[in-house]
């Protein structure tokens, strides 16, 4: 194929990456659904978190094993097996909620179309690092800038689908719409050609353009580098998921103060549909902030970009344990989202750019792990706190502390030496 038709080619292969992106994000409005759930069926603040918690844990194992997979049997095969989970988790999340049974909501929607998410998350970030070495932070961060819009979509159109139709019958619209929106965009995914790089690039190995020598997946693992990424990311994802996993409750206590006094069922209908609205706009700086930081730190480093976001959420998580007003709610938020997907996005480059792109599948999917212990800490912090103590400012100042933890790594990393 003629070098034009492969620069065009894997423009289209962004495209197809996005919209996967975008229909596999809508997990992030998880919030909407909590409390009709906790409302119909009777569970509790903590039982209710269990199912996204199971979610965070799985996806971020199955993006682990996905991303070996990806480098032996190519995104492709990875991508649809990963749209079939995902969507088929989400009708029998349908299912379980017209049961009413809890246990086959974390399997449905928490192992099931936790593991499909994975497999769909990293098949298509593994392609792009390979056909755009010259854009490495700029096509990830607009990749998994559609993983962030996705719950500004379902922010939006969740909460009136489920006050019209219930909870039940909105998980089965979102199943079958996935299931059509990720297995048409697989059909795109594919690797470049060996020995290919972008015009006027000369080639590369591999199909990937990089001054950095390839690790091995264990030559990566021996360095401290390699576990330090790890725990920066997982000290960022904490935070964003146990703020991501309450959102719409904690916008509703907001605005719900903001009354001072009883509160109609009327007018709680109102708050309801805009602290969904809230969670659309978060959504839309969540998806901003993956590619504007993404793009950033191709232009003054990885190590840069890492320092202020941890910096900067650590004081924004400080502000918003005081923080009455639902404006400033909103702009805390947004911001705090924004950099939460902006460290997702540059993760993926930061890790090519220290260890070389050959291997990448496997050691970024092995330090997307470390997403899989934050998204049990971060949700289930948040959703104790709740409730012994009825607020979640305790939370908020810890997940304050692990980022200014976060900043400490990011200011002392130092490019790790090829090991032998």
């Amino acid at each position: 194929m003629k070098q034009d038709d492969l620069e065009r080619k894997r423009w289209w292969i962004a495209a197809a990456a996005v919209a996967m992106q975008l229909c596999l994000g809508t997990v992030y409005a998880w919030s909407i659904f909590k409390k009709p759930m906790m409302s119909s069926h009777g569970w509790t603040e903590t039982q209710t978190q269990g199912a996204f918690m199971i979610y965070s844990f799985v996806f971020a194992l199955s993006v682990a094993f996905g991303g070996m997979l990806v480098d032996r049997k190519g995104p492709r095969l990875v991508g649809a097996i990963g749209g079939m989970l995902f969507g088929g988790g989400l009708l029998l999340a349908g299912l379980a909620n017209s049961l009413a049974h809890i246990g086959l909501l974390y399997l449905a929607y928490g192992i099931i179309a936790g593991l499909g998410g994975g497999f769909g998350y990293v098949a298509p970030l593994t392609a792009l690092i390979r056909w755009f070495p010259d854009k490495r932070g700029l096509v990830t961060g607009l990749a998994v800038m559609g993983y962030g819009f996705g719950s500004f979509i379902m922010g939006n159109v969740g909460p009136r689908l489920i006050i019209t139709l219930g909870v039940a019958d909105t998980f089965l619209i979102w199943g079958v719409c996935s299931l059509f929106l990720v297995l048409s965009a697989v059909l795109l995914l594919r690797n470049p050609p060996k020995q290919w790089a972008p015009a006027g690039k000369g080639h590369a190995t591999g199909g990937t353009l990089s001054s950095t020598p390839s690790f091995s997946f264990f030559q990566a693992a021996r360095t401290p580098q390699f576990w330090m990424l790890w725990l920066i990311l997982f000290l960022n994802v904490s935070a964003g998921l146990g703020l991501i996993s309450q959102l719409s409750p904690m916008a509703q206590d907001v605005m719900r103060a903001a009354t001072g006094g009883m509160i109609s069922e009327e007018r709680m209908k109102t708050i309801v549909i805009l602290s969904g609205s809230i969670v659309a706009v978060a959504a839309i700086f969540n998806g901003i902030g993956r590619l504007a930081w993404a793009w950033i730190s191709d232009a003054i480093g990885r190590k840069a970009v890492f320092a202020v976001l941890c910096s900067t959420q650590a004081a924004g998580y400080l502000l918003l344990a005081h923080t009455s007003k639902t404006i400033m709610f909103a702009a805390l938020v947004c911001y705090l989202l924004a950099c939460y997907g902006g460290a997702l996005a540059s993760l993926p480059a930061f890790a090519a750019d220290e260890f070389g792109p050959q291997h990448i599948g496997k050691i970024y999917g092995v330090i997307f792990t470390a997403c899989a212990l934050a998204g049990i800490v971060g949700p289930y912090l948040f959703a104790h706190m709740k409730e012994i103590a009825d607020s979640y400012k305790a939370a908020l100042y810890i997940e304050s502390g692990f980022l200014a933890a976060g900043f400490v790594l990011a200011i002392t990393f130092r490019k790790p030496r090829p090991i032998a």
